[in-house]
């Protein structure tokens, strides 16, 4: 039973040490490679596809100002305000879960951050415990510029595409700096499904939200970029 212990312990420790490593060392450094794209990677291999992956890192400050404007309207427009969770969101989707109305989701930019970056995307209550445990994390090393930026740089927004940079290209035939305020929009609307929704070639449903996320954007502070970028 002490070797137990002892090896129990030496599992925590290693746990909470490589944990705080990685939180710290991605303040400072480019996110190469997340679960999901590796995930997707073996997925297109056991459906004989070739693999499909474009990913390519830029700075905040390299991207247009609108597409921080844009996500924050779309998924989390009190992003600037809380520290990592949303409340009045949680409240809400509680309610309405209780209420047996269609479910939504209550998720923060930092709690998609710390789930793309750091976990698996099948959710499960042991998969919520680590992503509040890594969103508290970020949170407390990160800065809100720092946490965006490796949102967006991360996140998938189509069939193995992910990141700013990669959709801005593929899509759009332009680097990220160069997007509209309607492309941000655009983007924007597809992120609750980016395997179903397309930015290169909306439906009708993508482009009602489109218009709905740019009403809002009009309500949302630009994010400063000046600060210190790791």
């Amino acid at each position: 039973m002490r070797k137990v212990q002892k090896a129990l312990q030496w599992i925590v420790l290693l746990f909470f040490g490589s944990t705080i490593f990685f939180v710290i060392l991605y303040r400072f450094v480019p996110v190469p490679l997340t679960p999901l794209m590796v995930i997707r990677c073996f997925q297109q291999v056991g459906r004989g596809e070739t693999i499909r992956l474009k990913h390519h890192w830029v700075p905040l400050d390299e991207m247009s100002k609108y597409l921080p404007v844009a996500v924050m309207a779309s998924e989390d427009q009190r992003f600037l305000q809380h520290h990592g969770f949303d409340l009045t969101e949680i409240q809400n989707a509680v309610e309405e879960r209780m209420a047996g109305k269609r479910q939504r989701g209550g998720s923060t930019i930092s709690q998609q951050t710390a789930k793309n970056v750091f976990l698996w995307p099948n959710s499960s209550w042991v998969r919520k415990g680590f992503e509040v445990y890594f969103t508290v994390l970020i949170e407390l090393c990160w800065s809100k510029q720092r946490i965006m930026e490796v949102y967006l740089n991360s996140i998938e927004m189509g069939d193995g595409i992910y990141g700013a940079e990669a959709v801005a290209q593929q899509h759009f035939g332009r680097p990220a700096s160069k997007l509209t305020r309607a492309n941000c929009a655009l983007i924007a609307a597809t992120l609750p499904n980016p395997l179903r929704y397309s930015s290169k070639n909306p439906s009708r449903y993508v482009l009602k939200r489109q218009t709905a996320i740019m009403r809002q954007m009009k309500h949302i502070n630009l994010l400063k970029t000046s600060s210190p970028q790791p």
